[in-house]
């Protein structure tokens, strides 16, 4: 189940994805973003654990990223890939992680 923080991540940015766009086109851009959020955030706490990924990514800043945390890259339309790769590099994860 997503967290609600996630959840309203989700809507802002299928919001700023679908303004303007293409009409009919909002359902198939929220099961793109939904499914790369979700798959994002099963392998944040498979690398970190259930008790300590989502802390991690609210504080942890990453050069990566642009001396920004996993959220706030999140928050400002980063793509969940690119934060992933981030993430694999700046924690040294190993193969099967990526």
């Amino acid at each position: 189940m997503l967290h609600r923080s996630e959840r309203c991540e989700i809507a802002q940015m299928v919001n700023a994805a679908t303004v303007g766009g293409a009409r009919g086109s909002s359902t198939a851009r929220w099961h793109t973003v939904r499914v790369r959020l979700t798959e994002f955030w099963e392998r944040m706490e498979e690398a970190l654990g259930a008790g300590y990924y989502r802390s991690w990514a609210q504080d942890h800043v990453l050069p990566e990223l642009g001396g920004r945390t996993v959220n706030q890259a999140l928050a400002q339309g980063e793509d969940a890939k690119a934060v992933w790769l981030a993430v694999f590099a700046n924690l040294g994860l190993p193969a099967k992680y990526r």
